[in-house]
């Protein structure tokens, strides 16, 4: 697989849209993490103040349909959603998802994303399923179908998406660490799990990793809820007799919920006692999509050693920014 070149990146978008170098790399970046942008962060990446040329280089992208622009009522915030395809064809990403139009709370997530992205420049960011791909098949020795991956249909039907949850992977410049970032949406760590779940192997195969969980202000309270749910899944693993017996639970409970009986009554009410928890919970719903390969990886102790090194670490930060001035935005391309 051919590796991603980001100075062709930025020189094919700033000849295609006829941009500057500044402009095009911005617009790249926009492109493969969000979509969407405002102003002010593209000050942030450019290093410059508001202007009247920040204002132009905006105003040209609605004018020639490259980007259409949504206005607050109140006038003052914008937020350009960028989805020209010649845009997007120039970096070989003309179908990527980020061209779609979207809800404005997927927007405002985008932001926060884009914003955390742009804090750190120093790192390489990976953003596309194909460069994730490429790179993790590079810098590691998984099968692909040890990559993160959420299959849909049946075969011969089936779609494979490699890296679903679509979130920005910092690399250092000696691609010694990297950076994954996981936007909390909800109060409640379900999906949470089951992204841990699907990266657990991705981790075990990295010498350094931070897991940095971004959570918007009005979620701040479930930050230490979600916390406990990455150290229980990633830094206690399960003892060998247990995984036996809930692999033999999930069977039997797959059984009962297709209108079967279960094997062994008492058996099977004490292994319900014993696995009731949430981690089981999600646990369940990942063995249903993937096999035992989900229980069985549960005995690996390989993240927990990582944690108690600090060479796997697991950080929380609360988005000191809002975003409230966005919550009702018009279209007015």
């Amino acid at each position: 697989m051919t590796p991603i070149n980001e100075d062709a990146r930025v020189a094919a978008v700033a000849k295609r849209g006829k941009l500057t170098r500044r402009q095009a790399g911005f617009l790249v970046l926009v492109m493969v993490h969000s979509g969407v942008c405002v102003r002010r962060q593209y000050c942030a990446y450019a290093h410059i103040r508001h202007g009247q040329k920040v204002v132009d280089f905006f105003s040209s992208l609605v004018t020639r349909r490259a980007a259409t622009r949504y206005t607050a009522a109140d006038g003052r915030g914008r937020i350009f959603h960028v989805h020209g395809r010649g845009l997007y064809a120039a970096i070989d990403e003309a179908n990527n998802r980020n061209r779609k139009p979207i809800t404005l709370a997927r927007a405002i997530e985008r932001l926060m994303l884009l914003d955390a992205v742009l804090a750190q420049p120093e790192l390489r960011w990976l953003g596309t399923e194909r460069e994730k791909v490429e790179y993790f098949s590079r810098r590691t020795r998984l099968r692909e179908d040890e990559m993160p991956l959420l299959r849909f249909g049946v075969a011969p039907r089936q779609t494979v998406r490699y890296f679903p949850d679509k979130l920005p992977i910092g690399v250092t410049p000696d691609e010694r660490s990297h950076l994954f970032l996981y936007l909390v949406t909800r109060d409640v760590p379900v999906d949470f799990r089951a992204f841990l779940h699907r990266h657990a192997e991705l981790f075990r195969a990295l010498t350094h990793w931070e897991l940095r969980l971004l959570v918007p202000r009005h979620l701040d309270e479930a930050a230490p809820v979600f916390d406990v749910a990455a150290r229980e899944e990633l830094g206690m693993p399960l003892r060998l007799r247990d995984v036996e017996e809930l692999g033999w639970y999930f069977r039997q409970r797959q059984r009962v919920e297709r209108g079967g009986v279960e094997e062994d009554e008492g058996r099977y009410r004490r292994a319900s006692r014993q696995f009731h928890g949430y981690r089981f919970r999600a646990l369940y719903r990942q063995w249903k999509k993937g096999g035992d390969a989900f229980v069985h990886a549960t005995v690996s102790r390989v993240l927990d050693d990582a944690l108690t090194r600090r060479s796997g670490r697991i950080e929380t930060q609360v988005l000191a920014r809002t975003y409230q001035q966005l919550g009702s935005l018009v279209g007015s391309a």
